[in-house]
This record gives C-alpha cells, structure tokens and sequence, in this order.
C-alpha cells in the first residue's frame, strides 16, 4: 500500500510539470558537420546471423546505411572516418519492458516533503540518456506517463533512445493497474477519477464501453501498442498474482479496438487461465508468464503470439516486504519458463521491468548476461536486436519511426554500436558499455565516440 501512496504522491506533484520542463530544459544534440560516416576495417554481427563478416566497410548517410563492402571505399574531406580495426559494429540493443518515468525515481526521491518537481524529471532525464549510452537505442515502455518525454527526445530536446509507448495502463477495477490510495472510492459510485488516471499513469476501465473508451484515449494520445493487464501482480497492493483480471467480452473489446488501428494489444499476466483467456481475444503479446505450463506455451506457439518476459532477481535493497512475498512463486516459475519457451520455439522476446529502483538500471546490460544459462551468446544478441525487433514492428503503421531496426543490412536504419572486440566470441563485453562500446549511433547520428574522447 506505501507504493499505491508513493505513486500518487508523485504524480501529484510532478506530473502536472512534465510538459513545461520537457519544453524548457535547454539539451541538445551535437550536430555533426559531416556528410557521411564511414566505419573502415569492421567486423560485422548483423543482428539475425550466427556469423560475423570480417574486414567490412559501412558508409552511414543520413540516418541510414548506405553501403556495406568488402572492398575499401573512398574516404572523402566530408566523411567521419572511424577505423574499426579490431572491433564489431552490430545493432543497437533493444529492450521492450521499460517504464521510462517510473523507471528513473525512487521511492524516497517520490516521498520526500521537499522535493521539486525539476529535480525529479533531472533524473528521468539522466537515466533517458544513460539507457542510450548503454548501447539501447530503442524501447517499449508498457506504461506510464512517457509522450512528453518522448516527444523530447525525438525533438532533440533529451537524449534517449526511441520510444514505442503503450501510454497509461488500462485496468480492472482492483486489477493490477489500480492505483488508488484507500481514501480513493470508485469514480462510478462517487465521482472523481482518480490521480493516478488523471495524471496519465493509468486507467480504470470496467466494462466493454468504459474499456473501449481506455484503449481509444491511448491511441489518441499516440500509443502504438495497448497494455492491459489481464492478472495479477507482484507490485499492486490489491489483487493475488494467481487471479485473472477482465472477461473475455472486455479484452475482445481491446483487441477490436487496436485492431481497427493497425495495431495490437499486449498484457500483464503470469497464470495459464489468464493468458489463455488472453489468447483466445486475440491479444498478440504476453508480458512476464512465469507461471506458464506446456499446454499455454503450445497455445502461444500455435497462435504466433509473443511472450515478452525478465529474468527478474527475488530481492533488491528497497523491495517492499509485501512485494518480496509475492514475487516467490514468479522467480521460482521463471527457471522453468525459459528453457521451456526456447525448446518450445516461441516467439520469445526480452525486456527488465524495473521500477522504482534506479540503481537497477546500471545493471540493464548485465541482466541480458543472466540468460547464459540457458542461450549462446549469439541468441542472447539476437533476442536483444532483431527479435526484439520484429515484436516492435507489431504495430504497423502506428510504429512512430519508419525504417528497419535491429539488423546491420544495406537499407536499414543506422541505430549501431561499434564494440571492441568480438561479443559473439566474449558475450560478456555487453556487460561494460563504459569501457568496450566505442561508438553509439541512433538513427544516423552519433551519441558517443569513444575515438574523439581519447
């Protein structure tokens, strides 16, 4: 319940100034004054192969790459020259279970009595940026107040990596995504929304009419997928993690709503009764499903549906006891789920989740190596780009970037990262993007160049 009133808390007070801070903080990009990027003597890991191409050259223009060679090509007074020699250009990493705002604070940046709300949107502004220079230039946030932010960063005005925002959770009443404090009573019986709904964190939507409303509003606002929470979870003061949340009637009205947008709808769930009712609505993606059996995973299988999930850890430095509690029986399901869902060949994808633990985002790198009891190196860097990827190409025409991400191809959007070394060989250079990712591109233009800062 302390995190129901934390959250709240913090909406109240800062929220409300999102969109004069996105519009005043004075960031930009350093613009480049040349024509082309040239990276000479690459090896290449493009992301979907199990091989890398030695001794390769890769002409950026603009925001895309030009040209991939064999053959050394013609260096010019207005290419960037970076000589690769010894190192690998592959794409951009990719996670797709972010919360970018609720990601950034904690709980005691939230609750303090005198806390400006400049100072918090500083660090949803400085882990934005950190996430890129960790070698993510792209993500799904599934759920939050994020269209400000990333309307900033596509502006130029932070620095971030590009956004597939899901806009606010939609929920059942006493469903995952009710974020009420106790003092807070039902809209339907007494009036008010709450603030929570209210301030774009979530929505409380009972009913075919009031859920259809929920998913429209979101694409309003420019969502290119819809988050529904169809269970229960580790994080939300009211509802057990094994009960099902919205009926059939309800996330069918979901499915047909983003469905008449081109797009579609993923969800919070962990049990087989939940994401089979999911499934049998048409929802194309499953967040988390630690608890999934065979018979689930053979239904996501042979309908082509996603399954989105963490490797989550069972305690962290400020979890709530209540949230602890909770969570035993999902990290226990997860050493089941993964090497289930890999044998099983699912559409499988990966994202972190974290949420109101900052210092976990240090670690977002590193939570990719926990996977290697179980995956190659080369699947994990697969996972990370061009699976990823093909799960963000989901929403179709309501995808807010054009292009082809996740792959190094001639054609293919310049999200790169040029790494010293061979993590195909050494999975573990992903690890410390500090020291081994010497240059960072997100969409042609270079966020870091380790070359110049020597």
């Amino acid at each position: 319940m302390k995190q129901v009133y934390v959250l709240h808390h913090f909406l109240l007070t800062a929220i409300g100034s999102l969109l004069f801070l996105l519009t005043s903080t004075e960031v930009s990009w350093a613009q480049a004054s040349h024509e082309a990027v040239l990276f000479k003597n690459v090896s290449i890991f493009d992301g979907k192969n199990n091989t890398v191409l030695v001794q390769q050259h890769v002409v950026i223009k603009g925001n895309k790459i030009e040209v991939i060679s064999a053959v050394p090509l013609e260096e010019t007074s207005t290419t960037l020259v970076i000589d690769g020699t010894g190192k690998t250009l592959m794409p951009g990493l990719i996670d797709v279970h972010v919360h970018m705002v609720f990601g950034a604070l904690t709980m005691g940046d939230m609750m303090a009595p005198d806390v400006k709300p400049e100072a918090l949107f500083g660090k949803v502004f400085i882990q934005s940026e950190k996430m890129l220079m960790q070698g993510f230039t792209s993500v799904r946030d599934v759920g939050g107040p994020v269209f400000d932010l990333k309307k900033a960063i596509d502006d130029g005005n932070a620095k971030g990596p590009r956004i597939w925002p899901s806009g606010a959770m939609i929920s059942q009443t006493a469903g995952h995504g009710d974020l009420r404090t106790p003092q807070e009573r039902s809209r339907r019986f007494f009036g008010p929304i709450s603030r929570a709904e209210n301030f774009g964190a979530t929505f409380i939507a009972d009913g075919r009419d009031e859920v259809l409303t929920a998913v429209r509003e979101n694409l309003r606002f420019g969502a290119s997928q819809i988050k529904l929470m169809a269970g229960g979870g580790t994080s939300s003061a009211y509802d057990p993690v094994d009960v099902t949340q919205y009926t059939f009637d309800e996330m069918r009205a979901a499915v047909e709503s983003a469905e008449d947008w081109g797009t579609y709808v993923t969800v919070h769930a962990y049990t087989p009764r939940a994401i089979q009712r999911a499934i049998k609505a048409g929802v194309k993606c499953i967040e988390h499903g630690q608890l999934l059996d065979k018979e689930t995973l053979r239904l996501i299988k042979k309908n082509k549906v996603w399954l989105s999930t963490q490797y989550l850890v069972e305690d962290t430095p400020d979890m709530d006891p209540l949230r602890r509690e909770k969570r035993k029986p999902v990290i226990e399901g997860q050493q089941a789920l993964w090497p289930m869902a890999k044998k099983m060949k699912v559409n499988l994808a990966w994202g972190t989740d974290f949420l109101f633990e900052p210092w976990l985002n240090e670690e977002r790198n590193n939570y990719l190596l926990k996977l290697k009891k179980w995956f190659t190196p080369y699947e994990i860097l697969k996972m990370a780009t061009y699976d990823n990827a093909q799960l963000l190409a989901l929403s179709g025409k309501r995808s807010p970037y054009t292009g082809e991400i996740g792959i190094v191809k001639q054609g293919a959007m310049a999200d790169l990262i040029l790494v010293d070394g061979n993590p195909i060989e050494n999975i573990d250079l992903i690890a410390q993007p500090n020291e081994n990712f010497w240059v960072i591109m997100k969409d042609g233009q270079i966020a870091k160049n380790k070359f110049v800062e020597k």
